[in-house]
């Protein structure tokens, strides 16, 4: 097999698994009330300073609107705090409940087992290659999604 139907098996089966693998990996019995993707909130949201809503929603690229029905659910689970910010009550401000904070280190814990599985056995050279193929990747996606790739 040559390097391109290799690299495009590879590409192929790594997206069609690793949603259905990280999910199997992070929502254990502790984190079972939430799902893939509310763990891709809270990692959003993180675990410095409260953050508002819209800078959030841009990480994630929804909208408000969206964000918010997810948000409400997070916060009757527990995960979430919401606030209004004492500057601007018309900010709303969000950041991780103690529990959410334990679901943002087990998704993190995943996150860097799976990079250093990945970077096992490679020298420097060859994971400077690889971050460029991979930000190649990142690149050909965000235009892809943007319509500037045809």
């Amino acid at each position: 097999m040559d390097g391109y139907s290799t690299i495009n098996e590879v590409l192929v089966k790594l997206f069609n698994e690793i949603m259905d693998i990280e999910e199997k990996a992070i929502i254990t019995e502790e984190f079972k009330d939430i799902s893939n993707n509310d763990m891709h909130i809270i990692e959003a949201i993180g675990k410095d300073e409260a953050k508002n809503m819209s800078a959030v929603a841009k990480l994630l690229s929804v909208t408000v609107g969206t964000l918010t029905i997810a948000i409400n659910n997070l916060v009757k689970k527990g995960y979430v705090n919401r606030a209004r910010s004492e500057e601007d009550r018309r900010v709303v401000l969000i950041s991780l409940s103690k529990k959410g904070e334990r679901a943002y280190d087990h998704h993190e814990k995943f996150h860097h087992e799976m990079i250093q599985a990945t970077l096992e056995g490679l020298d420097g050279e060859q994971t400077e290659i690889l971050v460029q193929a991979l930000q190649n990747l990142s690149r050909f996606f965000k235009e892809y999604a943007m319509g500037t790739k045809e």
